[in-house]
């Protein structure tokens, strides 16, 4: 056993955890939920709030680092990593600066640059505290480059949201990516009630709410570990509260034959088994491996016996299941644009160039999961994207090659605040939920 002092700090492995996202691509929750084992709630919430708080405001970061440092190209990413850790501390939160200084130079002494952080973190200080973040010469050129800088977004990507929502949309939808999301659960309606599972959740200390939209949806409040919530697994799934609204957009009927296309992590596939109520069929393709073992253990823990799982690619499936299925849920791969405010590395990672390729591909996709379709049967294409290429074009250009095909609305009253001529859109700032887009077709007999 590690003695107490060996342990690393809080700090340490937000460093790491940092690195882990940068390097590996790993998403900032699993991260943190792999690194923070050893750490109490007070200290898990601190490791939270720098790893996200860095990755939301990095280019912030760096605008109010640049000036005191001669060459940013030549700092080693982990340097880098251990001057915005500090200065998020100082600039963001209510950290004793000589507690954020010292520690970075104490990261930096075995692998780094310690003068170096130590020089440019003091330089910081120096300053005015009401001029450490002023944006007055970013401002005078125009709302697109101020938003981008102060919310920390890339610049094409504000440009083609003021171009949408206008300079105010702009920005309230930024700033949203920049909160803190509520925790979602989708309660497993075949092993508990909403009600139940609110009372079992308060009898732990937890504290929730019924979602405002998803019938199955409980909003949690403040900061809870995923682990404190095990003992619960067969009673709920982590979901957002869009997410569980897609598949109520398909509306899956008991005996039917559904096809989920791309089913890892298993939210949506253990929701249409949930409205089925365990009875027909589900097929759930997973093209990843690595994904798999999640998907059956989300699966296990719900205790779905209607849910087959197999690690296929649809595109090479698709010619043998010809009209094979009553209903089809195709949740593309895509930028994830619309769930920045979970995964916030995801604004530096994309171009526009990357919307077009997701296009493509999507295209494809939607194209080969129709052959798979019944007469009469519908499908579902899905995304977690705000941006168009990924939604209504990709469906535009589809029904241009396909006639047999239309769009349906919903019948759900619920659902009908987010549909706009048969396209369902959620997005963070108007609806405090990830951005989705929808549509549901229809295959003509």
């Amino acid at each position: 056993m590690q003695p107490v002092n060996s342990l690393p700090t809080t700090r340490a492995l937000a460093l790491e955890a940092l690195r882990k996202v940068w390097e590996q691509g790993k998403k900032p929750k699993a991260t943190i939920e792999e690194l923070s084992g050893s750490l109490d709630n007070r200290e898990r919430s601190f490791l939270m709030e720098l790893v996200y708080g860095v990755l939301r405001y990095r280019d912030t970061l760096d605008w109010a680092l640049h000036g005191f440092i001669k060459k940013p190209s030549g700092l080693r990413q982990h340097t880098r990593n251990n001057l915005r850790l500090a200065a998020y501390q100082i600039l963001f939160m209510r950290v004793q600066d000589w507690a954020a200084v010292n520690e970075a130079v104490e990261l930096e002494k075995n692998k780094g640059r310690p003068e170096v952080v130590n020089g440019v973190l003091r330089s910081l200080l120096r300053k005015p505290v009401n001029e450490r973040l002023t944006f007055t010469s970013v401002q005078r050129k125009g709302a697109v480059p101020y938003i981008a800088l102060l919310t920390s977004h890339p610049l094409w990507l504000i440009k083609r949201w003021v171009r949408r929502f206008g300079e105010k949309g702009a920005r309230q939808l930024a700033e949203a990516n920049n909160r803190i999301p509520p925790l979602t659960l989708r309660v497993n309606i075949l092993n508990s009630t909403r009600e139940q599972l609110l009372e079992r959740l308060s009898s732990m200390g937890i504290t929730g709410e019924p979602s405002q939209f998803s019938p199955d949806g409980i909003r949690l409040k403040g900061l809870t570990a995923i682990k404190e919530l095990y003992s619960l697994k067969d009673s709920f799934m982590i979901q957002d509260e869009a997410a569980q609204l897609i598949t109520y957009l398909l509306e899956p009927k008991p005996g039917e034959r559904i096809l989920d296309a791309c089913a890892s992590p298993g939210g949506k596939t253990t929701h249409i088994a949930q409205m089925m109520r365990d009875r027909g069929e589900i097929l759930a393709l997973e093209i990843d491996e690595r994904r798999m073992p999640q998907l059956k253990e989300n699966v296990l823990n719900l205790h779905m016996d209607s849910i087959t799982l197999l690690h296929r690619d649809l595109l090479e499936l698709h010619k043998s299941m010809k009209g094979s299925f009553d209903r089809i849920l195709l949740d593309a791969p895509c930028s994830a644009l619309g769930v920045i405010r979970r995964n916030p590395d995801i604004k530096y990672r994309h171009t526009p160039e990357d919307l077009k390729e997701f296009m493509k591909k999507q295209r494809i996709m939607l194209s080969a999961a129709s052959n798979m379709l019944k007469p009469g049967g519908t499908i579902v294409y899905s995304v977690c994207s705000t941006e168009p290429e990924e939604g209504e074009e990709v469906v535009k250009e589809f029904l241009k090659d396909s006639e047999d095909f239309y769009i349906i609305d919903t019948t759900f009253p619920f659902l009908k605040k987010f549909m706009k001529e048969g396209f369902f859109r959620t997005y963070p700032h108007l609806h405090d939920m990830d951005g989705f887009f929808g549509v549901k077709l229809c295959k003509r007999v």
